[in-house]
């Protein structure tokens, strides 16, 4: 490999690293954003609660859960209760999980975004971070947001599962969608749907 020349490192440049030695690779260009190619934007998704058949449960509680905050979160300020932050779905490929995360975004005129769990997990140091935070901010920028997680087992596990031989990329990437849930930031407009 070539030297990278001192010069173009800044503050905040991205760069790949080697996980071993943490010596920087190379240089990465700022137009490079998986960001874009892995999430799916859709600013009002044309599903309704009608569409979603056979789930009517399921639909009350997202309903109460996801909906009723966003549409009147002064209701839970009244009577003293912090909103739900969001829900996990649970269920084989097929049941419905989807679509009816993108009924709650139609319902409530918000913006859907997908994004697929492995595709959070980067083999580059902080890059998984990263990805998390940039879906947080533009989620705020299109606010009010549905984050649709899909496979989030794939960075989900138990915070001290990683031991010795466990992918601390993983662990990082996890920790930080944990500070996004619960930071400082509000998130009153965004609501996640894990499954």
């Amino acid at each position: 490999n070539e030297r990278l020349e001192a010069d173009k490192l800044r503050p905040g440049a991205r760069v790949a690293m080697n996980q071993d030695s943490l010596a920087i690779i190379e240089l990465l260009h700022d137009a490079w954003d998986p960001m874009v190619s892995g999430a799916e934007m859709i600013e009002a998704p044309n599903v309704s609660y009608g569409d979603v058949a056979g789930l009517e449960e399921e639909i009350t509680l997202v309903k109460e859960a996801v909906e009723l905050p966003l549409r009147n979160p002064a209701l839970f300020t009244k009577v003293g209760v912090t909103p739900p932050k969001g829900v996990l779905l649970v269920g084989p490929p097929g049941c419905g999980k989807t679509l009816l995360a993108k009924a709650v975004a139609n319902s409530t005129d918000a913006t859907f975004i997908r994004m697929v769990g492995s595709e959070l997990a980067q083999k580059y140091i902080g890059e998984g971070s990263r990805l998390v935070r940039e879906l947080f901010v533009m989620a705020r920028e299109h606010s009010p947001t549905i984050i649709f997680m899909d496979e989030i087992d794939s960075i989900g596990s138990s915070r001290m599962d990683a031991g010795p031989h466990g992918d601390s990329e993983v662990q990082r990437t996890m920790l930080e969608l944990l500070n996004q849930l619960d930071g400082f930031e509000s998130t009153q407009n965004i609501k996640v749907i894990r499954c």
